[in-house]
């Protein structure tokens, strides 16, 4: 074990932090490139690049929690999370090349469209993703103790990704999407392999469950996400209308599904922590996958769909130009987000706690979002905006992994990471399925930022009832039951 990696220095977490650094570019590439090369060079509309969007969500919701399952699980070469990474980093790599030769593999394939190679592309980079980004996360529990140093952990995993994502995003503005695309394959590959090598897992991780631990069943999973099963069937029911060939003509699905969803929300936030790490009264982690989940809505519509706001807007620029305007906002978010996790969120969780932190993060995000609606009406004040959301976007990819961690058997960070996940994915999913449509038949697109200023709000009410101290909100006996 390298003594840095003793100390937990600072030069060793950011060791740490490279795999999931590397995953994060990944992403990085996709939210900037994805949409302007589906829109810009192949002419799909909306709903089309919501539906090829939708398939990092569906990668997800099994990829995840799978992986994070078999990670716990599994010792291969020297190391728990150490195979997922070598696999997951490479492919991600490989299929990080392919997204600016869709067409040329369309055409070889003799396809007359691309949306069906569009979306093939698209999920064979979020399963590389997925193999990846849990054991990247997990492996942060996996080697720091409940607390600060956790915190700091994750922490320091925004700072150096978000660094690195406002790297990816220059890159973009100043070199174009496709010099993005090629940089980002070699950065995915090299910070996927080089750290695991001299990182040591522990053989053995802590375990808080008195019980051995039961096996993990689907029954226990969803009785488990229960305040996300308005999301799950939607998802379920909207995918298979759009199989199908059914478009229904108004938003009765969406209206009845989100009363569901707020009603289960609801519920949930009102329970009480009797004391007991059980998958039925699990309470204190119900809520923060209910809290989580209501700001990917607003991310996600903002990530998918910013491309129709932008050329609404700013009708006198060139496609090229609307995507550097893309990628020079992008950079302005995670320009903020990489300074402050570490330098800014820290000292207050420290001082605040990491809820209370987290909550007001999101309440400032809100206000950017509702006055980009309203303000910004070139790109410099679109940049300046930009910027104000990073400061809850720096909570909401470093904080929450930290608050989460801290209410689980870290004996099985893995499968808890991975259902965290689906608190990500599945209000993902309903962004590509149904508000795409929505946004697609929206004469003014700035209701993308509504939407984002709303979801951010009620994500920032929600927090408040996530206990402030892990510690406290739960007992000292952990058992995840079949059911």
């Amino acid at each position: 074990m390298l003594g840095m990696q003793r100390r937990l220095s600072t030069p060793f977490l950011v060791l740490l932090t490279l795999p999931a650094t590397a995953m994060g570019f990944a992403l990085s590439v996709q939210i900037s490139a994805l949409s302007w090369i589906l829109s810009t060079r192949y002419g799909l509309d909306l709903h089309d690049i919501g539906l090829v969007w939708a398939a990092g969500p569906l990668a997800g919701i099994v990829g995840q929690v799978l992986i994070g399952v078999l990670s716990d699980e599994v010792w291969l070469w020297g190391g728990r999370r150490r195979p997922f990474l070598i696999i997951g980093g490479t492919l991600a790599a490989l299929m990080l090349l392919a997204l600016p030769s869709i067409g040329v593999i369309s055409e070889q394939l003799g396809f007359d469209g691309i949306l069906g190679v569009a979306i093939a592309v698209a999920i064979a980079l979020d399963l590389s993703i997925n193999v990846s980004f849990n054991p990247a996360r997990s492996l942060i529990t996996d080697v720091t103790p409940e607390g600060a140093e956790r915190t700091r952990g994750y922490t320091w995993m925004q700072t150096v990704s978000g660094s690195f994502g406002v790297l990816a995003y220059a890159i973009g503005a100043a070199f174009g999407n496709v010099a993005l695309i090629y940089v980002g394959a070699v950065i995915v590959l090299l910070f996927s392999l080089l750290p695991v090598f001299v990182v040591t897992e522990p053989r053995e991780l802590p375990r808080i469950d008195s019980s051995g631990g039961e096996r993990t069943s689907v029954g226990s999973v969803l009785r488990l996400i229960e305040p996300l099963w308005a999301f799950l069937l939607y998802d379920i029911v909207a995918m298979s209308l759009r199989l199908a060939g059914i478009t229904p003509t108004g938003y009765g699905l969406e209206i009845a599904f989100g009363t569901l969803a707020i009603v289960l929300i609801w519920r949930t936030l009102l329970i009480r922590p009797q004391g007991v790490r059980v998958a039925d009264d699990y309470a204190d982690y119900r809520k923060v996958l209910a809290a989580n989940s209501l700001s990917w809505i607003g991310m996600q519509t903002m990530f998918v769909y910013m491309i129709a706001f932008a050329q609404q807007r700013f009708p006198a620029l060139g496609a090229d130009d609307v995507g550097k305007v893309l990628s020079m906002s992008f950079l302005s978010l995670n320009a903020v987000a990489a300074l402050l996790p570490a330098l800014v969120l820290l000292p207050l969780a420290r001082t605040f706690g990491e809820v209370r932190v987290h909550a007001m993060s999101l309440a400032t995000m809100a206000v950017a979002f509702a006055g980009i609606y309203l303000l910004a009406r070139s790109p410099l004040v679109l940049y300046a905006l930009m910027a104000l959301l990073g400061i809850g976007w720096a909570a909401i990819v470093s904080l929450p992994f930290s608050i989460m961690s801290q209410r689980v058997d870290p004996a099985r960070i893995g499968l808890y990471m991975g259902v965290f996940n689906l608190s990500i994915v599945l209000p993902q999913l309903v962004v590509s399925l149904g508000v795409g449509r929505f946004i697609s038949g929206a004469t003014d697109k700035g209701l993308i930022f509504l939407i984002g200023a709303a979801s951010m709000a009620f994500s920032a009410i929600a927090w408040r009832s996530v206990a402030n101290d892990g510690r406290a909100a739960v007992g000292t006996t952990f058992e995840l039951r079949s059911h």
